[in-house]
């Protein structure tokens, strides 16, 4: 395969964009945690600030508008820190037991890792998750046959996505230089804002990802029609987010890598203007 001439690194996501088909296992968990305290919200609600630091996630879902509201109708108060301190203790075992059943390589993840090496990338990968969780995620992923150079979790940073820092730290362990060199592969808008933030290129996942939120059997099952209507959409956000590329998932990445090296030859940067590759 054709090594490719000026990207150097990329860094995959964990949840919906290499493992866990729709990124399901964090979103029933966030719901669970919520429901104990008497508070409903929807898996949407859940989703929404997918690609944070997992205690920030719970934050932002417990200042959303209808989910504060309903807390001070329940308890009289919004919501504290030390509440959220207790949801998030709550979180870290329920999302444990729960990734053993959701740590299925999606469908070319595997190979596309293997393209990448052989196209002379480092491969880091970073996530949301905690050492904790991911003790549970990467042996099995390397049981089928991923592994990435690195793993970066939610506490190798002062601040998680959309904040930038996960992604100087990859840098720094890949010895990569300038970030333009480097390629951010995600599911989230957080993740694609994070990518942003640091100055890398970025690629965008729909439809295995967290945005559409659905399991394997359930995608495999839309008609050409449904995708022609749900995709879109979700494509559009992440072009707005950010994104200079999108895909479906994982196993579509290699005509954007080499679309982006090509760009790159033409002298372009991430902050060039660009037509968005899909």
């Amino acid at each position: 395969m054709q090594k490719l001439k000026h990207l150097q690194g990329i860094v995959f996501d964990w949840a919906g964009t290499m493992i866990d088909h729709g990124s399901r296992a964090p979103a029933s968990v966030f719901v669970e945690i919520f429901s104990k305290k008497g508070i409903d919200i929807t898996v949407e609600q859940a989703r929404e600030p997918m690609g944070m630091a997992k205690r920030e996630h719970i934050a932002a879902i417990s200042s959303m508008p209808e989910i504060s509201r309903q807390w001070i109708d329940q308890y009289g108060h919004e919501c504290t820190e030390s509440e959220i301190d207790s949801m998030y203790e709550q979180f870290l075992p329920l999302q444990k037991s729960t990734l053993q059943n959701h740590c299925q390589l999606i469908p070319g993840a595997k190979e596309a890792a293997e393209a990448c090496r052989e196209m002379g990338l480092k491969i880091g990968s970073s996530t949301g998750y905690t050492r904790e969780l991911m003790a549970e995620v990467s042996p099995a992923a390397k049981q089928q046959g991923y592994e990435p150079d690195f793993v970066l979790c939610a506490e190798d940073a002062p601040r998680g996505r959309p904040a930038p820092f996960l992604l100087f730290e990859a840098a720094k362990r890949m010895n990569v230089y300038p970030m333009s060199r480097i390629v951010k592969v995600d599911d989230t808008l957080m993740g694609i804002e994070a990518g942003v933030n640091a100055g890398c290129w970025n690629i965008g996942i729909s439809r295995s990802g967290n945005m559409l939120g659905l399991s394997q059997s359930e995608s495999d099952a839309l008609s050409d029609q449904e995708l022609e209507k749900m995709l879109p959409p979700v494509e559009q956000q992440m072009v707005k987010a950010g994104a200079h590329s999108t895909i479906e998932s994982v196993q579509d990445l290699l005509e954007p890598l080499k679309w982006l090296d090509d760009l790159m030859e033409q002298g372009l940067t991430p902050q060039s203007p660009l037509p968005t590759h899909r």
